[in-house]
């Protein structure tokens, strides 16, 4: 089985040491360096130390030796596309943080900048969180089941006022929002 603890050690920035010492209980990075290359095999103990770690999900560390996982190939740069220096598997954003709970909102009706068929995935924060979220497109629960969605463009108190993405709405209060969800990813067919 091939895993992909070496890819996500480094799109998270981290060296074989840090991986090491973040596990519980600590272990050594030669350790860590001969688990994901293989020279020692992955138990499912390992798996979930590991995991934890990286702070990612146990089965991300594993990947099919069957199908073909998708790869970075190109850089857009200044300068137009360019090879990719060094060949990683990508990975979802949702896949390498875990701090706050994913949300997806998806677009029935174009309105603003959505369009029918967007996924817009959110995050969730809780409502003290607001004044970090100024100017962000954010989600927040309303009475009775229903939703807001809007730029965020005022908090007073336990009030906050949202924008709606199409033209000429008005604002939308509301009050004691539970929680607030930030987008953070729009994934649209082309």
């Amino acid at each position: 089985m091939i895993n992909r603890i070496r890819d996500i050690r480094k799109q998270k920035g981290m060296t074989l040491a840090d991986v090491a010492a973040a596990c519980e209980p600590p272990t050594t990075a030669q350790t860590i360096g001969r688990l994901e290359t293989g020279m020692r095999n992955l138990s499912l103990v390992w798996m979930n130390r590991i995991a934890a770690a990286l702070d990612v999900e146990p089965e991300l560390l594993l990947r099919s030796e069957d199908s073909e996982p998708p790869r970075i190939v190109a850089v857009l740069g200044d300068q137009g596309a360019e090879a990719a220096r060094n060949p990683v598997e990508p990975m979802l954003p949702h896949t390498l943080s875990t701090d706050a709970p994913w949300l997806v909102l998806v677009v029935e009706a174009s309105c603003g900048e959505y369009r029918a068929g967007d996924q817009v995935w959110l995050r969730q924060y809780p409502p003290e969180d607001a004044p970090r979220l100024m100017n962000r497109d954010v989600l927040a629960p309303r009475p009775g089941g229903r939703f807001a969605f809007g730029r965020l463009i005022d908090r007073d108190g336990d009030r906050i006022a949202l924008l709606p993405p199409s033209s000429g709405q008005r604002q939308v209060v509301v009050e004691h929002p539970a929680w607030l969800a930030v987008a953070e990813m729009l994934v649209r067919k082309l």
